[in-house]
């Protein structure tokens, strides 16, 4: 901090205008990183803020299938940091996702989250089970055609995570009378370049789920992830650069 202040004031002193300009800029420029904002918190421990919501009880017609507080994930172990099979969004993701839920009900579909709000404790699990090569026992079901030892330069496995700030989550389609799931081409958090939205390898019907899926959510303020098609974050996220850390329970 003392050094941004040190640059500032000598480059007041400069006898040149542009070169003053310049170096003050410099100064602003350097003194911004060195003072980090307040909300731009690295992660953040303790009890459930108020600005989450749980999804059950703010859309109630949402199915959710919580994988991360069971066997039935990639880790083949039910995830750190998830104690109870619940949902947690930010109030404006929550308030856009009930917005494109009532719209797909009126061609009787509907959502099924799978996963939504993220401790950062749980991303912390994700990696140390990267970095055990060892254990494949998931590898037929969500990464056949991907080595283990490549999921971390592939982009799969990572030690941050958007859903750790509350606004991203993962979903597919569904049929509302039956909870069938529409067909997408692969299922959710299978690590496959056949998971990519613009994917050659999916039949066009399964295409056209996923197109349906991805215009929706971007009607309401949504963005969609490259490589995979259940994946979206709010564009307007009110913690961009903050992970929590609060227990699903």
């Amino acid at each position: 901090m003392f050094t941004g202040c040190w640059c500032w004031m000598a480059s007041w002193k400069c006898k040149s205008s542009v070169a003053s300009t310049k170096a003050a800029y410099g100064g602003i420029l350097l003194l911004s990183l060195l003072v980090s904002p307040l909300w731009a918190a690295d992660s953040i421990n303790g009890s459930k803020p108020e600005q989450f919501v749980e999804i059950e009880e703010y859309i109630p017609s949402v199915l959710q299938e919580v994988r991360y507080f069971t066997t039935d994930n990639f880790v083949g172990s039910r995830i750190d940091g998830y104690q109870a099979a619940k949902i947690y969004l930010v109030k404006e993701a929550a308030e856009a996702l009930y917005q494109v839920q009532a719209e797909l009900g009126k061609l009787g579909l509907g959502l099924k989250i799978f996963d939504a709000y993220r401790p950062q404790r749980a991303v912390d699990h994700f990696v140390r089970w990267g970095r055990d090569l060892e254990d494949v026992k998931m590898q037929q079901l969500y990464y056949p055609r991907v080595e283990k030892a490549n999921l971390f330069r592939e982009g799969y496995i990572a030690e941050r995570s958007s859903h750790s700030r509350g606004a991203t989550v993962d979903l597919t389609l569904i049929q509302l009378e039956s909870g069938e799931e529409l067909d997408m081409g692969t299922t959710w958090d299978f690590f496959d370049k056949r998971s990519w939205p613009s994917s050659p390898e999916v039949t066009p019907e399964q295409r056209a789920n996923r197109m349906m899926l991805q215009r929706t959510m971007v009607r309401y303020g949504f963005s969609p992830l490259r490589e995979e098609w259940w994946h979206f974050t709010l564009d307007y996220e009110p913690f961009p650069a903050t992970h929590f850390n609060f227990v699903v329970e």
